[in-house]
């Protein structure tokens, strides 16, 4: 049964990824079957062998350690508040505010030229199979680690010239990556073998769902990469730049949670006195067929589905925070299917972020951006549903 729905789950994934194609007749179909066969290939060896338990737990390691350093930071500033009492758990000081320590880290390792030169590397390497460009293949990398609206000050010599068509391409892989700033607060909330697992599918998920969507042929001569070099800064006006940048973030995401969380128990309790029936329930209705095809048993793909469309419309920190208080509801296997569809930034608020971010450099390409806003929010779902479902024949 698990092997039929994964080929059933494919197939409506790729089928309402090729309904909403632009270009059916260019579609490359053998680029598309090897990086399947890479994201079944990579989510056996990470999830069932010997060597991928000991890579995530090493991955995992490095990150409990940093987290371990940041609360020394944390517990200077806040030592007062940070678990006060036995039981009590303060979420913006525990999970949100070490991204400031792990931003500074990111940093230093481009102040050092390090990252750039991992970035260029997986990149190249990336573009050899599918069946893209560099510049793809260095912008899915780039966001991945830097994050989806700082990628595209890297490419703002050329952002000008860039076709609407590779722009769309350029955003869908920022919009189905998460930036490695907050993988150490998603550890906190999920298992990191789902969040590593997560980012490595994405990474080659973004290629082949844009490639049905959006295909096109890139020459040598449009084939350029022109990357911004980091402004000329001492190393501690550039630490001190990263270390704001990530409280940003920190308390954006905070002021996020708050907001949405607070208007979906509102919505909620508005559903329950009317309809006798949450407002997330219904959308779990909604979301159940997707949940099933991801290979969810029929009695908990309500409740998963309403989890996806929290997900979906507001941002997946609140979705991990409802999984969280779901667990116990939920079979091991399907946690961890939830868990891969969480860990991307495919999210209504992504297309304001993106579209704002690109507007900053360049306004007419920003305005280009926000015209497939719901489109980019449409192929980067069918690329965490299809990570989803990679796992689900995993686990």
């Amino acid at each position: 049964m698990k092997f039929l729905m994964f080929f059933v789950g494919l197939l409506v994934v790729f089928g309402l990824a090729y309904l909403a194609s632009n270009n059916r007749s260019k579609v490359k179909y053998k680029p598309i079957a090897i990086m399947i066969a890479l994201q079944l290939v990579l989510s056996y060896i990470l999830l069932n062998t010997q060597a991928g338990l000991i890579l995530i737990s090493g991955i995992a390691d490095v990150f409990n350690l940093l987290l371990k350093y940041a609360a020394e930071g944390i517990n200077f500033v806040f030592g007062g508040l940070v678990n006060e009492t036995e039981g009590t758990y303060s979420f913006f000081i525990s999970v949100l505010l070490p991204i400031v320590f792990i931003s500074a880290l990111i940093g230093i390792l481009q102040y050092f030229k390090i990252l750039p030169m991992i970035i260029r590397g997986i990149g190249f390497l990336l573009s050899k199979v599918n069946g893209l460009g560099q510049l793809e293949s260095y912008n899915a990398v780039a966001s991945a680690i830097v994050g989806q609206s700082e990628v595209f000050i890297t490419l703002k010599k050329q952002l000008g010239n860039i076709p609407a068509n590779r722009m769309y391409t350029l955003c869908a892989s920022a919009m189905s990556t998460v930036s490695m700033s907050i993988v150490g607060a998603y550890m906190t909330m999920v298992e990191p073998k789902y969040v590593v697992t997560a980012i490595v599918l994405n990474l080659f998920g973004g290629f082949i769902i844009a490639s049905v969507i959006n295909p096109y042929d890139v020459s040598k001569e449009e084939d350029l990469l022109e990357v911004q070099d980091e402004k000329k800064q001492s190393f501690f006006e550039m630490l001190g730049e990263y270390i704001l940048d990530g409280f940003k973030v920190a308390v954006i995401v905070g002021a996020m949670l708050i907001g949405f969380i607070a208007l979906i128990g509102m919505i909620n309790g508005l559903f329950e006195m009317a309809f006798g029936v949450s407002f997330q329930h219904i959308l779990g209705y909604a979301f159940a067929p997707i949940a099933f095809i991801m290979g969810i048993p029929a009695s908990e793909m309500v409740q998963a589905g309403s989890i996806m469309a929290t997900k979906l419309v507001s941002n997946e920190f609140v979705a991990m925070q409802f999984l969280q208080q779901s667990v116990s509801d939920f079979s091991a296997r399907t946690t961890g299917i939830i868990s891969v569809f969480l860990v991307s930034f495919a999210n209504f608020s992504s297309i304001g972020i993106i579209a704002g971010a690109v507007k900053g450099l360049h306004e007419e390409q920003g305005n280009v951006v926000a015209r497939f806003g719901l489109r980019l929010v449409y192929g980067a779902t069918l690329v965490s549903i299809l990570s989803a479902i990679i796992v689900g024949i995993m686990i």
